[in-house]
């Protein structure tokens, strides 16, 4: 497997479980899923962000070369990588959202 496969796979999952997670404590209706939707699109900005972070400390990169820049440059430099991983993330979240509705018992869509 390349090492590239395990980011995309744990990406892409997160992308379906996040919505579907948010879901289970939001309420049903148009309104909520549209806000459901920014609020899972913003924690997946977050979490890939972090995933990226933890995989550079995990190949040994010490925490005072990642900070070097400063605090700032950092947290946007894995803000951008969380952005650019919205690739494959990003269409899953999507069609998780999308599917939502079909499991509403109290609104219909």
């Amino acid at each position: 497997m390349s090492s590239l496969a395990v980011p995309m796979i744990f990406l892409a999952l997160m992308g379906w479980l996040v919505p579907k997670l948010l879901s289970m404590v939001m309420p049903e209706g148009v309104r909520p899923l549209m806000v459901l939707g920014l609020i899972a699109t913003l924690l997946m900005f977050v979490i890939s962000g972090i995933f990226f972070f933890g995989l550079y400390v995990a190949q040994g990169t010490p925490l005072a070369a990642l900070f070097e820049p400063g605090i700032a440059p950092t947290i946007l430099y894995f803000g951008h990588l969380g952005l650019t991983a919205a690739i494959v993330w990003a269409p899953i979240l999507i069609l998780s959202v999308a599917s939502l509705p079909s499991g509403w018992t109290q609104e219909t869509w």
